[in-house]
């Protein structure tokens, strides 16, 4: 395990709040086209998003921005997904929590090969991949005891743990330069902020914020380095700067907001939320300019 070197808190959300912003919030899909089980929405090369349980558990869906679904592939025996990352080359990893992988899809034969096995973990949740050198990261939560480990994946597929001890471990993400990884405590509430070091394990951990109130679940960044946040519970999506600075707060239609995933084209963000009381997509578009630099 790599050796922790803890700095103070940056930002701590106590008592300060933030007006909610209206935003026009659409449904993409008809209400339960996935389970409850929905989870780590994402894109590939071709813009078409892509989402766990499509219909039934232990599937993944493919979602045109059109509103049209369909099954992508349907996992081997006894697995179920969460995250979904796609490296450079468009191969799909998934998160199987039943079966402590990270499975491997290859795009063009839909073929699944178990990238990485960890009996270690408690489930593989989250993951995020680096933009940079394309390493793996996974949360793993034990939800019945409060507490989470967070783990490294490397391309051969070598799994190497980087924390453990930690609360709820669940949203993870990788900034756009690749320097920093940002980890969520769902029940603690709180955001963890570490360097990637050249290796690609972790240091400098520091709190970029807490809340006291809600849970949180997907994160994902902007271009700019922003951090889009679920806060699971409360039904909204928060935009925080690197520094932790709350930017905007956005109101969606359900409350059990799940992850999300993002689509940028020039200064225009489209949020793909999945939403777990509701089986579905919900989106919205905010331009970078109203929410902007800190």
């Amino acid at each position: 395990m790599h050796k922790i070197k803890y700095i103070p808190i940056l930002v701590s959300l106590l008592s300060v709040s933030i007006p909610s912003y209206s935003q026009q919030v659409s449904d993409l899909l008809p209400e339960w086209t996935f389970t409850k089980g929905i989870e780590g929405p994402s894109f590939d090369k071709k813009g078409v998003l892509y989402a766990v349980n499509f219909s039934e558990q232990g599937t993944i869906g493919a979602v045109e921005l059109t509103g049209k679904a369909s099954l992508y592939v349907r996992l081997p025996e006894g697995s179920v997904g969460n995250g979904i990352r796609f490296d450079k080359a468009g191969n799909m990893y998934i998160a199987d929590y039943t079966k402590h992988n990270i499975l491997k899809v290859d795009p063009r034969t839909r073929t699944i090969a178990v990238f990485a096995h960890e009996p270690a973990m408690n489930q593989p949740n989250d993951i995020a991949i680096s933009p940079v050198s394309e390493i793996i990261y996974a949360s793993d939560p034990n939800w019945k005891e409060s507490t989470g480990k967070l783990w490294m994946v490397d391309r051969e597929g070598g799994v190497h743990l980087l924390e453990e001890n930690m609360g709820t471990t669940n949203g993870i993400e990788v900034s756009p330069d690749g320097k920093t990884l940002y980890v969520n405590e769902s029940v603690s509430r709180v955001i963890w902020r570490y360097d990637i070091t050249p290796s690609g394990t972790i240091a400098n951990k520091s709190q970029l914020i807490k809340f006291d109130d809600f849970g949180m679940d997907g994160m994902r960044c902007d271009k700019w380095g922003n951090l889009f946040v679920t806060r699971h519970g409360k039904g909204t999506v928060v935009i925080l700067s690197p520094k932790g600075k709350l930017l905007k707060e956005i109101p969606l239609k359900g409350k059990l907001c799940s992850n999300i995933a993002l689509k940028i084209r020039g200064k225009k963000v489209e949020a793909f939320v999945t939403m777990a009381d509701r089986g579905c997509f919900e989106y919205f578009t905010i331009n970078y300019n109203e929410y902007g630099k800190e």
